[in-house]
């Protein structure tokens, strides 16, 4: 009966200062984790080492993220219709799992080290913790320059950052506790606090990537509040076959089937229903096909349900 396919553009408003964005933070940060792995090394101090760990998939994430942005910005071929912009997701889940084994492998670590706390430069740990502190509070404020609200990858890469702040923080307290009450235990604890903070933003990211990567309905959009709306125009009967998904954060996309009565009109009932979904729920890439109700159901399962 007619298929229509709509397309929206308003997807790029944020993107260059995105990739700038991305790319000065990875930068930033790449440099500063190589000075943390050597300072935690010469220190002997777990909470830095934690600390840098939390800044390698910092600085993998900001680099996927970043790759992720330009690849997707390759044009959709024949075989690949949606284009590259999918990756960005599948770059953010693998970023999500990342920190979940980094803060498995901290809290290993932390534990063996309650057991039998080494000794620690205290001053040398400081130091290094309060250069990070601020290397990551730039990379915070460039990312925020960004599309953090609107694109997941940047929201990833954001969280990741400020759960460097928190780490760096914490390598703060450690250093002072060792050097003005000599607890050695405190360098261990700090670095399980960093696991906890890693472990949370890495679930978070996988949880709302996976749910993308298993075309779940985007959390912002209501498909009842969707189907109620479609009902509501005139001369159609009823809506099946509704599905809603996005591609990468911030494209929604929506296919459905809408049956309409003997004396309603194929064209108008088509564009009434795109003006809703654009006006109300900002989708712009939708497959609609518009059939007539009383010859039945024309899709795969025979039956209008």
């Amino acid at each position: 009966m007619g298929h229509h396919h709509n397309h929206g553009h308003g997807h790029s408003h944020g993107h260059s200062s995105n990739k700038r964005a991305l790319f000065l933070s990875f930068i930033i940060i790449a440099s500063f984790m190589v000075v943390e792995v050597i300072g935690g090394i010469l220190t002997n101090s777990l909470a830095l080492l934690s600390d840098a760990g939390h800044m390698l998939s910092d600085a993998v994430a900001l680099g996927l993220s970043f790759f992720a942005i330009k690849l997707g910005e390759k044009q959709a071929t024949a075989a690949k219709s949606y284009g590259y912009k999918r990756f960005e997701i599948i770059a953010a889940a693998l970023n999500g799992l990342t920190l979940i084994a980094i803060s498995i492998y901290i809290f290993y670590e932390a534990v063996q080290r309650i057991m039998d706390p080494p000794a620690v430069q205290s001053m040398g740990m400081l130091a290094i913790s309060v250069l990070g502190l601020i290397v990551n509070i730039i990379a915070a404020w460039i990312l925020m320059k960004g599309d953090k609200d609107e694109n997941l990858n940047v929201r990833s890469a954001f969280l990741h950052v400020l759960g460097d702040m928190l780490g760096s923080v914490g390598a703060i307290t450690a250093a002072l506790l060792i050097y003005f009450f000599n607890w050695g235990i405190a360098d261990p604890i700090a670095s399980v606090i960093v696991a906890i903070l890693i472990i949370i933003s890495g679930w978070r990211v996988t949880k709302d990537s996976f749910h993308i990567l298993m075309e779940g309905a985007p959390e912002q959009i209501d498909a009842s509040s969707i189907r109620s709306s479609l009902e509501g125009i005139a001369s159609v009967k009823e809506i099946h076959d509704l599905h809603i998904w996005s591609i990468t954060s911030g494209v929604p996309m929506l296919s459905c089937h809408i049956a309409i009565t003997e004396e309603g009109r194929h064209d108008e009932v088509l564009r009434e229903a795109q003006t809703a979904l654009h006006n109300q729920y900002g989708i712009d890439h939708s497959t609609i096909q518009v059939e007539r109700y009383e010859k039945g159901c024309p899709s795969a399962h025979g039956t209008c349900n």
